[in-house]
């Protein structure tokens, strides 16, 4: 009990002094997996649009590899992205393995899939509902799948808080890729790594703790979009 109460002192002292290396650390965290989210949904959307509404040979085994990929281990994208960027790997030349950079590589590769798997669900769901509407006035079905995204704004933004959540909670693939370098790659998820193996168990728990918060308020945000997104149509009930 003692190590629980000494790390809640910690993190309110971290916290109420602003300390420089925590706020470091965790706005390294939240601009890591922000970009890896932009660049997310910006193929995950528009892929699970397409997959939504596509029919070619071989789109059932497709379907299936990708909710596959829902369960990939992140230490297996960390290495993928680690040899692919690696000196003696296809794109070593770049010279960007060990840098937030990679890690935004890796964190997007992780949470695709979901960004995809969901949003293509969305757009399944839609076409249900309002699929023969939009074919009646001449819309396409790549076109009809991207208004439906864009009509469930709110879900989808649901969909993205999600999987930001897990970005930012992500440990094994940035820790690869990134080799958690202070004040370079150092992220909350890896910071806390260290310092448990470090023994320094208060700080690490009082990074924890910034972490939890960081997804408890994720997670608020989340309820409070759905409860948006819901509103209108219960009062029109």
């Amino acid at each position: 009990m003692s190590t629980v109460s000494e790390s809640f002192a910690t993190a309110l002292r971290l916290i109420t002094q602003a300390d420089t290396a925590l706020f470091s650390i965790a706005g390294l965290s939240l601009q890591v997996s922000a970009v890896a989210c932009a660049l997310g949904a910006v193929v995950g959307l528009a892929l699970g649009a397409w997959l939504a509404v596509a029919t070619f040979p071989g789109h059932r085994v497709v379907i299936w590899a990708l909710n596959t990929l829902l369960a990939l281990p992140s230490v297996v994208v960390g290495l993928s992205v680690y040899l692919l960027l690696s000196r003696s790997g296809p794109l070593g030349a770049l010279g960007i393995l060990f840098t937030p950079t990679a890690m935004v590589i890796a964190q997007s590769i992780l949470i695709l899939p979901l960004i995809t798997a969901l949003s293509r669900r969305l757009v399944l769901d839609g076409l249900r509902e309002g699929g023969d509407q939009l074919r009646s006035m001449g819309a396409g079905p790549l076109l009809s799948a991207l208004l439906l995204l864009l009509h469930q704004r709110f879900a989808v933004l649901t969909v993205l808080l999600t999987a930001f959540g897990r970005a930012v909670a992500e440990v094994g693939a940035v820790m690869i890729v990134g080799g958690n370098i202070d004040g370079i790659t150092r992220v909350m998820t890896t910071a806390i790594a260290l310092e448990t193996s470090k023994g320094d168990l208060p700080l690490a728990l009082a990074l924890g703790l910034v972490l939890l918060g960081v997804v408890g308020i994720i997670n608020l945000v989340i309820g409070l979009v759905q409860w948006r997104g819901g509103a209108p149509q219960e009062a029109l009930a």
